[in-house]
């Protein structure tokens, strides 16, 4: 009797009974779980999704054509020439800057595409497989390769084909082993190798570079 009349003395002074506090206890869990929910259901959209988001707009040169279109900014142009585009002579191989299959002209000088963003050719020229040739008449390089058998499945060829047109107008010794070294950033999984630096060295032989783009 005297332990219930102090516990009731004690709840009585202090203006909350256990029964409130066992209730306020559950109201704050209630609410926790709630917010946590919430927070899974609807994440806050972060920078890097907002980076995603951002559009950008294009006004560039593509084989000679006028092109002005809208991408999104972290697009690259090897993306936006297979994929908006419709210009799939530029391949995509190991997308990471190994391979040179997507080798393209950029204002005349080699560049890879899937490390460049397509934002950055605005008001620039860019060059594809499909703009290398003169209307029906092939490029120098184009003939020479058929000529010496320099392409077996063909897949990285037209990677091989801009690199070495722009290769033909940089400042390399006219020498087989530059040509190598020049190409060194191309690789062919077929190994025609051989014929790849014959082809090269015969479009040289014959100013293949004067009609490169």
């Amino acid at each position: 009797m005297h332990g219930e009349s102090s516990h009731q003395s004690t709840s009585s002074e202090s203006g909350v009974t256990r029964r409130e506090v066992i209730k306020q206890g559950l109201l704050v869990s209630a609410t926790l779980a709630t917010t946590r929910s919430l927070l899974r259901a609807d994440p806050a959209p972060s920078a890097e999704g907002s980076a995603v988001a951002q559009k950008v707009s294009l006004a560039f040169e593509l084989n000679g054509q006028a092109v002005k279109t809208t991408v999104a900014a972290r697009t690259t142009l090897l993306d936006l020439l297979r994929e908006d585009l419709a210009h799939p002579g530029t391949k995509k191989g190991c997308d990471h800057g190994q391979c040179g299959a997507c080798t393209v002209h950029l204002d005349g000088k080699r560049v890879l595409s899937c490390l460049t963003l397509a934002a950055t050719v605005q008001n620039k020229r860019v060059t594809t497989i499909e703009g290398l040739a003169n209307g029906e008449n092939l490029h120098p390089l184009q003939t020479a390769f058929i000529e010496h058998d320099a392409f077996q499945c063909g897949f990285c060829t037209p990677g091989q084909l801009m690199s070495a047109a722009a290769f033909l107008k940089e400042p390399w010794a006219p020498t087989d082993d530059a040509i190598r070294e020049g190409m060194s950033g191309n690789l062919c999984r077929c190994g025609a190798y051989c014929g790849i630096v014959a082809a090269i060295a015969q479009a040289r032989a014959q100013g293949g570079a004067s009609t490169s783009t």
